[in-house]
């Protein structure tokens, strides 16, 4: 069942390695991001918040395929931006990168906004009674909290990530779904066995992250 593995055709393990990657670097992002569009939510500027709620609210409600194949087209096949990639395969994976970013530092925000919210309100107003400014406030005092709160959250949002990265595959990114694309055109008595390899392949990726964010939730956590 399983003898075309033997053939080497097929570099499973290279796949699953730019899945991976795809999903560190895009987590990244995202985190970053999605802090930056936290502050802003809740900034005391009224056009940074409204930056920030129009962006969530068109961004996070956009396909994400709509998004990977619009960076492609509009990005690079249109603007000529390759992202400094020397190659198109390069650049593909830049631009999947971008797209995972842009998407997902959306739920990262919100996350964090639920976060924030959990934050009482008088240390915020202590912190600003001895003269900090917004941006100590945040960066001190409010953000650390609101992490160790989301943990749990940020979890779900990172597990999703990394099956979100199959849509890459949309522009040719030589990730996992698309090696598994390629194996069932060619390899049709044996689907079941495809499948199955990369079920198992996913659940190895994303069950000991649930499980070790979950215990770090656990340990973290703001005691109320």
């Amino acid at each position: 069942m399983f003898d075309f593995l033997e053939s080497g055709q097929y570099d499973l393990l290279g796949a699953f390695w730019v899945t991976v990657q795809l999903t560190l670097y895009s987590a990244v992002g995202s985190l970053v991001w999605g802090t930056v569009l936290a502050g802003m939510r809740v900034s005391p500027v009224p056009l940074m918040r409204a930056f920030g709620t129009a962006y969530v609210n068109l961004v996070r409600n956009t396909p994400l395929t709509l998004l990977v194949i619009g960076s492609s087209l509009g990005l690079y096949q249109t603007l000529t931006i390759n992202l400094g990639g020397d190659t198109s395969k390069e650049t593909g994976f830049r631009l999947a990168v971008l797209a995972l970013t842009a998407y997902t530092g959306t739920f990262v925000c919100e996350a964090l906004r639920s976060g924030i919210n959990t934050v009482p309100v008088g240390q915020a107003e202590a912190a600003r009674a001895l003269g900090l400014s917004f941006f100590q406030v945040l960066t001190l005092i409010v953000l650390p909290q609101a992490f160790r709160a989301v943990i749990a959250p940020l979890a779900n949002v990172l597990i999703a990530l990394t099956k979100n990265t199959t849509v890459a595959a949309a522009i040719g990114v030589a990730e996992a779904a698309l090696l598994m694309k390629e194996m069932i055109e060619n390899e049709a008595d044996a689907l079941f066995a495809v499948f199955g390899i990369f079920a198992l392949g996913f659940c190895l990726l994303t069950l000991p992250t649930g499980l070790l964010l979950g215990w770090v939730a656990k340990r973290v956590a703001v005691k109320r």
